[in-house]
């Protein structure tokens, strides 16, 4: 993150890079702030979505290096990639409105009449110059690595693509008022993108929902099918995953999983952080915890506040 990104030779300090992508860093250095923001991000936004499940997203730190769990082609790797891949773009299409990059700068002005309470203006997410870039960068791997099978490569295409096409279609209208003591007689209005944890939310939706595919002969070119043969054919909005995950209850490095033990959980909730679940039926401990936390606030003209500081006891349980 201490990284100028203005010499051509910083593009060899980051790891895993294939080749496609460290020409691409040589020749887009300006746009590798973003694409390191995007992946410090992708940690961050995969571990707070997945807080309260047992696979908690811890093994994406790992990355480039990453372990079963995100190599077998599970529902987990159909969701990190899904979002790595948004990611990238989202970055991207922001560092252009935001005058970062030379080369792109607002998205174009929508194509749609606006409204008679509002006009086109503002500056939007370049959300054009983020897919352009950012499906290069996050595809290049799986186009000319000679790693994993063609059905794992699929799959991951596919899932990059779930990830972006999910990013695209959360481009609002987002929109400022002007006018007297802040009246709206003039809105100037957008189209934005959200927060990738809004993103990251929709896509876990879609990782609860995963098709488990094969990838099978059909007509003249291999496809990603259902192994059911109940289920609807896979959409371009839906994750699609080819081995089954383990129930991350217990320890077993051999196929990535951590286990739950010793993991925080909540004894009153029937979701997948109650202590039932997230503990696998094993139990949990109990302690004690003192925290301590701003009270007694009171306010003074003008213009501060003042807390007093309080200690109370909170009740922690943690899985056996």
């Amino acid at each position: 993150s201490g990284v100028a990104w203005n010499e051509s030779h910083h593009c060899r300090l980051l790891a895993g890079l294939v080749p496609d992508q460290f020409q691409m860093c040589r020749r887009n250095l300006e746009v590798m702030h973003s694409i390191v923001r995007a992946a410090r991000q992708t940690k961050s936004v995969c571990q707070k979505t997945f807080a309260d499940m047992r696979w908690n997203c811890s093994s994406v730190q790992r990355a480039p290096s990453f372990g079963p769990d995100l190599l077998k082609g599970t529902r987990e790797s159909a969701f990190v990639y899904a979002l790595a891949a948004a990611a990238v773009t989202h970055s991207i299409a922001q560092a252009c409105t935001s005058g970062e990059l030379p080369l792109c700068s607002c998205g174009s002005i929508p194509s749609e009449v606006p409204g008679a309470e509002f006009r086109w203006g503002g500056c939007g997410d370049n959300l054009r110059y983020g897919l352009q870039l950012g499906t290069a960068f996050a595809d290049s791997p799986l186009k000319s690595s000679k790693l994993g099978t063609q059905a794992l490569k699929a799959m991951n295409l596919h899932n990059n693509a779930v990830g972006r096409q999910v990013l695209s279609d959360s481009l609002d209208t987002k929109c400022k008022c002007h006018g007297v003591s802040g009246s709206c007689s003039v809105k100037t209005c957008w189209k934005g993108l959200p927060d990738l944890d809004e993103i990251a939310s929709d896509l876990k939706s879609k990782y609860l929902a995963a098709i488990k595919v094969a990838h099978r002969l059909v007509g003249s070119r291999k496809q990603l099918i259902p192994k059911e043969m109940d289920v609807r054919p896979v959409k371009e909005t839906d994750l699609v995953y080819l081995n089954n995950s383990p129930d991350y209850c217990t320890l077993n490095l051999h196929l990535g999983s951590l286990g739950t033990q010793d993991r925080q959980c909540n004894k009153t909730s029937l979701g997948s952080d109650g202590c039932n679940l997230m503990c696998c039926g094993r139990g949990y401990n109990t302690y004690t915890e003192e925290v301590v936390e701003r009270c007694h606030c009171k306010y003074h003209w003008c213009c501060y506040v003042v807390c007093k500081k309080c200690q109370r006891k909170v009740e922690r349980y943690v899985c056996k």
